[in-house]
């Protein structure tokens, strides 16, 4: 399966959907969709609950997105299935990333 994403700018934050696996396949995909449509001039919340899969490659994206936001002073957060949180945990960056437990949490934590 490969990877899909959505785009929706909500009132507070630019909100990324994305479907499928996350990994060393779809990775510059991954990058190049959040490249076409992420403005640093507002919030991100990146929605990964529907992500079948992730690997080091998928992670290390996130990284990347990560480091791009907190060089330009970008809020952002990550919402993610048990998948996704069992990944990221393991590798202990749900700091990093600011992992959130689910989407209304992330939303209202931007809202506040």
């Amino acid at each position: 399966m490969s990877l899909r994403g959505g785009f929706e700018q909500q009132a507070h934050c630019q909100l990324f959907h994305f479907t499928g696996q996350l990994d060393a396949y779809s990775d510059k995909q991954f990058g190049e969709f959040l490249d076409a449509h992420r403005s640093a001039s507002h919030p991100l919340v990146l929605d990964l609950t529907h992500i079948d899969f992730i690997d080091s490659s998928g992670l290390g994206a996130l990284v990347n997105l990560a480091k791009q936001c907190n060089t330009d002073g970008q809020q952002f957060l990550v919402v993610g299935n048990a998948r996704v949180v069992q990944t990221v945990k393991l590798v202990r960056l749900e700091e990093f990333l600011h992992l959130q437990p689910d989407l209304d949490t992330a939303l209202g934590r931007l809202a506040a």
